[in-house]
């Protein structure tokens, strides 16, 4: 598939979301799914190998880390709360995906804090059509979590992949060293680390609150 497809019509978008979301599961049910290969060795996709299984190791660490230490200051959690629309987060993810696993336990907090938010996630991979319409600078970067409009089935905002200081620091680096280092990856997880979610929630907040 052409990566710099065409996009779609509001209607086929709108149809290619219901297609997805049949196809979604809950974050409890993809946790579930990723101790599975972990346990057999193995990540998600087509491509399987010893790196891709060592990846989704490492990320169902820091999952399991994130989803039992997870906390909000009182000012995001007022503010998650007080969404009163009914909207679906849906993210495109793979297991191998560091960012992800740094951010998704992010979404799936905050959306157990409003019964307004339902969170599912879908495989990039199997669906390509709907990625294609939410590229990052033309490329298939992940997670791309977007935010339903649950009475218009319409996408009001997406977000990703990774919070806007994070951003900030591939960009930096980027331009200086042209290529990201394995030194500068693992730095950012470092930064990760030590941000707690912080960036990513007060993202994700300014995009829920969208009018």
């Amino acid at each position: 598939m052409n990566i710099l497809e065409t996009n779609k019509t509001s209607q086929e978008i709108s149809q290619l979301l219901n297609s997805s979301l049949l196809k979604a599961v809950s974050y409890e049910e993809y946790r579930n799914t990723i101790s599975d290969l972990v346990a057999n060795e193995k990540s998600t996709g087509v491509v399987q190998n010893d790196a891709l299984a060592n990846y989704t190791m490492l990320n169902d660490k820091r999952m399991k880390r994130l989803d039992k230490t997870l906390k909000f200051s009182e000012d995001i959690i007022e503010k998650v709360e007080k969404v009163e629309r009914k909207v679906t987060w849906l993210v495109l993810t793979e297991s191998w995906c560091g960012d992800a696993a740094q951010t998704m336990p992010v979404m799936n907090k905050l959306a157990s804090l409003n019964p307004n938010i339902s969170f599912k996630v879908i495989l990039r991979d199997e669906n390509l059509e709907l990625m294609n319409q939410f590229l990052t600078n033309g490329t298939l970067s992940i997670p791309k979590l977007l935010m339903i409009d649950d009475a218009t089935n319409t996408v009001f905002s997406d977000w990703g992949p990774r919070p806007t200081k994070a951003t900030q620091l591939v960009n930096d680096y980027k331009n200086t060293h042209g290529t990201l280092t394995p030194e500068f990856k693992q730095d950012l997880q470092i930064w990760y680390t030590k941000d707690k979610g912080v960036n990513t929630a007060e993202d994700l907040l300014t995009g829920l609150l969208l009018e």
